[in-house]
């Protein structure tokens, strides 16, 4: 893997079952689709695409917090992504949706306005997705205080 490219390697199991390679040293995991196409036995490609902007941007959070030496350990997220018909009536992811929980109370954290300002500007991914679908964004801290709400892109 270079740093301008991430390559993956699909090779079918069976029906719509695939294993995934990375070209890294990544394990490799089982993708499928759920029933009735196929039989749940890994995430769904919307699964990952769920996890992927909700992952990448709980790693933005983690990595602002360290950067300005704050606490980043307790971190939770949940993430969805609402399916809906285009214009063709073809399934399409139509918006995800990220909360943030924070492992600590707002108080707890110094600069966290600064912190939050400007986190998510650099999640590669969330970033991506957002030119196309809107990402709904919600942060809270520990003691379920919401700390900021945005949409980004769509």
């Amino acid at each position: 893997m270079s740093d301008n490219t991430v390559s993956v390697s699909l090779e079918q199991e069976e029906a719509y079952r695939f294993k995934v390679e990375f070209g890294s040293e990544t394990p490799a995991i089982l993708t499928d689709e759920p029933a009735p196409l196929g039989a749940a036995a890994g995430p769904s490609p919307v699964e990952l695409l769920v996890s992927a902007v909700a992952s990448c941007l709980t790693d933005s959070l983690i990595f602002a917090l360290n950067k300005f030496k704050q606490p980043s350990d307790g971190m939770r997220t949940e993430a969805s992504g609402e399916l809906g018909r285009n214009a063709d009536n073809r399934l399409r992811v139509a918006k995800v949706n990220v909360t943030l929980h924070l492992g600590h109370a707002q108080g707890e954290i110094e600069r966290l306005e600064r912190i939050l300002d400007q986190f998510e500007q650099f999640c590669t991914v969330s970033q991506s997705v957002a030119q196309c679908l809107p990402v709904h964004l919600t942060v809270m801290d520990s003691e379920s205080v919401q700390l900021k709400q945005s949409v980004l892109g769509g």
